[in-house]
């Protein structure tokens, strides 16, 4: 590894792989520190972990594919940032070094005002990214941070010193945060994701100070956060879930026989799941000029469970095949391959089945339910057969999964605030749906522009986002849906019937603090309406009857309760008999969500 001095007044590809390495590093090893400055003294706070999840996926991918030149580092990393990407924090971070790749993609090496052009093209990049910017957050670190590195690089050649000077200045805007966001101000704690771009900064300063090569320490064991993170559910068997309103208490049932215990070893008709990338090469002797949609199409005729993602000169592929080395070669033409993943799902079913047989754990079902998905259809069908809509969901708890399921969404994801979907495992999810149009539900506010990002990645299929912040929102929307109707006027009927819900969810504190008006105790059982904190309180049926005053307090007709991993039905009983007895003209229902983390999420309309 080239050693680097404080005199750097270049930086090249090395410099900018040990640099990033440093930057990672830093933030893993901070990851609970961002997670604790949440707003919401929730146990969920999760600003730390998708950047770090997101920012882990970067570094692999740089790492199969570092290079001494400067463009061609931060191309990879800009791959691996914008594929692994996770929450708001995530995306921005993808954007602010997308931004960065795209100004330095010439260059072997950069001297100080090239870097420092690099960041503000970043910002530049991030702040399009964001359709109302918020100051106040990562964005406004950014962009200060970026506008001093012009200034600094105007006086001085060394790419250390405007590091320290942009470094310097993103902690003075940090710092400022809580006068920009008066909630920040008001909890006592600056804001969580430009915490975690200082981190990464300090990261990349200490590399580019160090007298050693060695004096870094290299991230160990880091996770790899990219390809299928977060693995679509199956479809649904029949449940006593009836949808639509009125249909009374769900009856919790989830231990259901497999559909794959059905499906003889044999009859897998495509039995090598495939995954590799290629790096496209035009000048390579007998390279074919690179189409996507040609190339999907040639593919799709040796199996099926197709995914073809490009960017540049790089192209994803997934593909459940019988001949996995027919597919290679087809795909040779068009560059060169590297990641190569090859696995027998013959043998992976009969695995399955004998563990199932043994009552199977709970990572073997989740396998059998996936390749029992990828079986679903032997054959991969045309375009013109695909169905006019198709939905793919965000949720939480296998109740809530299966309450999705059942209203007809064809694949959900495991999310929520503890672990964010990637953008392409949204991509992936996407690609597994046969319909013509894709409504995404992210229900979850810090998951809707990652959605939003997948969009920009699918070409063979209407994606539209419908910007749900919460589970009752979700079933909201889908519970709005007309296969009738044309999808614009669908999408928007689904997103007014997000105006109509009052969405809550009743958790616990994990540090003493004041919001709202509210004094919290750690340990408080917290209830929020929407987006606001409205009660706390140390007996957990007093913080949600004083939730449920709030959601209806508008008027609401009906009461959803869904019940967490936490939740007890003695106490279930109590809040229902109390919204009947303290609202006689309110229905109620009760569903078994089986969340985590969160006791009640409740839902009036």
């Amino acid at each position: 590894m080239v050693f680097l001095s404080k005199r750097l007044n270049e930086m090249n590809g090395q410099d900018f792989i040990r640099m990033v390495e440093a930057g990672a590093y830093r933030l893993r090893t901070n990851v609970d520190r961002v997670n604790a400055l949440n707003v919401f003294p929730v146990p969920d706070g999760d600003t730390g972990t998708n950047m770090n999840l997101t920012l882990t996926s970067g570094v692999e991918e740089l790492r199969r594919r570092p290079s001494e030149h400067l463009g061609k580092a931060a191309e990879a990393l800009a791959k691996g940032l914008l594929m692994g990407a996770r929450g708001n924090s995530g995306v921005i971070l993808s954007q602010l070094f997308r931004g960065f790749s795209k100004a330095v993609s010439d260059l072997p090496a950069a001297n100080s005002q090239q870097v420092a052009a690099a960041f503000q093209n970043g910002v530049d990049m991030a702040y399009k990214a964001v359709v109302k910017p918020v100051e106040g957050t990562i964005l406004t670190v950014a962009k200060e941070a970026a506008k001093q590195g012009l200034l600094s690089a105007k006086r001085q050649t060394s790419v250390v010193s405007v590091m320290a000077d942009i470094l310097g200045k993103a902690q003075e805007a940090l710092d400022r945060t809580p006068d920009m966001l008066p909630v920040l101000k008001q909890v006592g704690v600056v804001d969580s994701g430009g915490q975690g771009l200082v981190l990464i900064y300090e990261g990349f300063l200490s590399a580019l100070e160090s007298e050693e090569p060695g004096i870094i320490e290299e991230p160990a064991d880091m996770p790899y956060a990219a390809f299928g993170a977060v693995q679509p559910l199956d479809e649904p068997a029949e449940t006593p879930y009836a949808a639509g309103r009125g249909a009374g208490v769900y009856a919790n049932a989830h231990d259901l026989t497999s559909a794959q215990s059905k499906l003889a070893t044999e009859d897998i008709e495509f039995g090598y799941c495939t995954e590799f990338m290629v790096t496209l090469n035009p000048g390579k002797p007998a390279s074919r000029e690179f189409e996507e949609g040609l190339f999907r199409e040639e593919l799709s005729a040796y199996g099926d469970s197709l995914l073809v993602v490009a960017d540049d000169d790089l192209v994803k592929v997934h593909i459940h095949a019988e001949y996995p080395g027919t597919v290679m070669n087809l795909a040779q033409k068009y560059g060169e391959l590297s990641r190569i993943k090859i696995e027998n799902m013959r043998d992976q079913h009969t695995h399955i089945l004998n563990e199932e047989a043994g009552h199977m754990a709970a990572e073997a079902r989740l396998a059998e339910q996936q390749i029992a998905e990828a079986q679903e259809d032997t054959g991969a069908r045309s375009q013109a057969e695909w169905k006019k809509y198709g939905f793919v969901a965000v949720s939480v708890g296998e109740g809530i999964s299966g309450i999705f399921q059942s209203l007809g969404v064809d694949r959900v994801l495991h999310g929520g605030q503890t672990m964010n979907p990637s953008t392409e495992d949204i991509v992936r999810a996407v690609a597994e749906v046969e319909a013509r149009t894709i409504f995404v539900l992210p229900n979850n506010s810090n998951i809707i522009l990652a959605a939003q990002q997948a969009v920009e990645l699918v070409e063979d299929k209407q994606i539209i986002v419908i910007p749900s912040k919460s589970i009752p929102q979700g079933i909201a929307a889908v519970l709005a849906f007309n296969e009738e109707a044309a999808a614009e006027e669908n999408a928007e009927d689904m997103g007014q019937a997000l105006q109509g819900v009052q969405a809550g969810q009743v958790t616990y504190a994990v540090r003493d603090t004041q919001m709202d008006g509210i004094d919290i105790k750690q340990g408080d059982y917290i209830g929020i309406h929407n987006s606001r904190i409205v009660s706390a309180e140390p007996d957990l049926l007093e913080s949600c009857r004083r939730l449920i005053d709030s959601l209806l307090g508008g008027g609401a007709e009906i009461l959803t309760l869904y019940t967490g991993e936490g939740a007890v039905e003695s106490q279930t009983a109590e809040l229902v008999g109390y919204v009947e007895q303290t609202y006689a003209d309110v229905e109620v229902e009760v569903h078994a969500g089986g969340q985590p983390l969160y006791y009640y999420i409740i839902s009036a309309e």
